[in-house]
């Protein structure tokens, strides 16, 4: 099997990629930190990391007990760069949970009549209902990033989208929902890194996608999206959570411990949903 994108990533590193980076990650071990601004320079134990998340996944079966006993309406938005580790994040929130009553939604690219629609329309109808969880993998807030990125939204509709957002939410969260917004950051080295990685392996070959090859050469233009978006949207009824993931492991579990912060609920072992390590998770101010 071919890789897919004929080697444009690899093609992207030999020729396109930052010296300082092609460097970094030439000479950088397994679990090497690329980002020197990253607080650790090693990825967790994966003994520290299965003890820590074994304790938080027991807490988020009470959180879905909880949320079914009493009605509760979780929605957890999941946007970051690409790579960052949604998916694997998403995953091990929800591989102890009730699926039934847990769910995924990451939305294909809308259809024609979907584009005639009112923007937010589309992701209204998967909205929590009573008892459930709800884990947006990518959300509304395509239109803040990738849209703007790629042209595939007009500047008039973007501002639009700015300008609805934050009533839309404070809506949400008036009726009750608990609406929770998780940024995964990660830094380009690393972000890099896991491309080639995904490039080399037959089996994550599904995680690439055009966009993400694109996406490589337009660095500074997420950025710009980024920071207009965190500037937009970070409201005081729903603030952003930053999670650095440039270790995969730390941030699935910051990234629980951010979710459990906010919820109350019986029984919470203190001892294991403690507060998120403030090294890599805060507000939109530590992106940068």
């Amino acid at each position: 099997m071919t890789k897919p994108f004929d080697g444009a990533i690899s093609n992207f590193y030999e020729t396109q990629a930052p010296a300082e980076i092609r460097d970094a990650i030439a000479n950088a071990g397994k679990k090497d930190i690329l980002d020197p601004s990253y607080p650790y320079t090693k990825g967790i134990s994966t003994k520290d990391y299965e003890a820590e998340i074994a304790d938080l996944q027991v807490e988020l079966v009470k959180v879905q007990s909880w949320a079914k006993e009493t009605g509760a309406r979780i929605a957890i938005v999941f946007e970051g760069r690409d790579a960052a580790g949604k998916g694997g994040t998403i995953k091990r929130f929800r591989e102890n949970l009730n699926p039934r009553s847990a769910r995924v939604v990451a939305l294909s690219k809308p259809t024609e009549t979907e584009r005639s629609e009112w923007y937010f329309q589309r992701y209204i109808k998967h909205l929590p209902s009573a008892g459930e969880i709800v884990l947006f993998d990518r959300s509304w807030y395509n239109r803040g990033v990738v849209e703007k990125v790629f042209g595939f939204c007009t500047d008039t509709q973007r501002a639009q989208f700015f300008n609805q957002v934050n009533d839309f939410e404070s809506m949400l969260v008036n009726d009750g929902i608990i609406l929770i917004k998780l940024w995964l950051n990660v830094g380009r080295g690393e972000q890099l890194r896991r491309f080639l990685g995904r490039e080399g392996d037959r089996l994550k070959h599904w995680k690439l996608s055009g966009i993400d090859v694109k996406g490589l050469s337009k660095w500074s233009e997420y950025s710009s999206a980024i920071r207009e978006t965190m500037d937009q949207s970070n409201s005081q009824h729903t603030p952003w959570q930053i999670v650095r993931t440039d270790d995969k492991k730390r941030a699935r579990i910051a990234a629980i411990r951010t979710v459990l912060a906010h919820l109350d609920y019986p029984s919470k072992d203190t001892s294991a949903a403690t507060a998120p390590d403030p090294k890599i998770t805060g507000g939109p101010e530590i992106l940068g």
